[in-house]
């Protein structure tokens, strides 16, 4: 089902701030920035050999990053795991007994479907699942 680490989610509180030590201290190559309307944030991210760090910026103080970054200060939000079918991937860790956080897929970065699995059935990690758009496969 999971064929890849699709990317690590780190949330920061300024893409502007953090971008030179990705990009010119650890030497990676920026790939681009993205407003997602509906997860309320804007993402950039950087090539790791086949995987992504993407840094998360809130667009307000009332989403799911900035209430992250409230409690828990910037770091690590997620790990996202690439799959071919997210609809297969939604299903086998339903009959798991893991719960997601949304009814269906939902729209992502790079034109992707993601879904969130409840942190709270696996281990305390926020793991998401990603399904690749093949017409954005060169951006993931």
């Amino acid at each position: 089902m999971i064929d890849k680490i699709d990317h690590i989610g780190i949330a920061v509180h300024s893409i502007a701030e953090k971008t030179p030590l990705y990009r010119d201290v650890l030497g990676l190559a920026f790939e681009g920035e993205e407003v997602i309307e509906e997860q309320g944030v804007r993402v950039a991210f950087f090539r790791v050999g086949e995987a992504m760090i993407e840094l998360l910026e809130p667009l307000d103080k009332s989403g799911p990053v900035a209430r992250f970054l409230e409690r828990h200060g910037e770091g690590i939000h997620h790990l996202a795991l690439g799959c071919p079918d997210i609809d297969e991937g939604r299903s086998r860790v339903e009959a798991a007994g893991i719960r997601l956080l949304s009814d269906k897929p939902l729209d992502g970065a790079h034109s992707k479907l993601i879904s969130f699995l409840h942190p709270k059935d696996t281990g305390k990690v926020l793991l998401e699942l990603t399904q690749r758009n093949e017409n954005s496969e060169k951006a993931t």
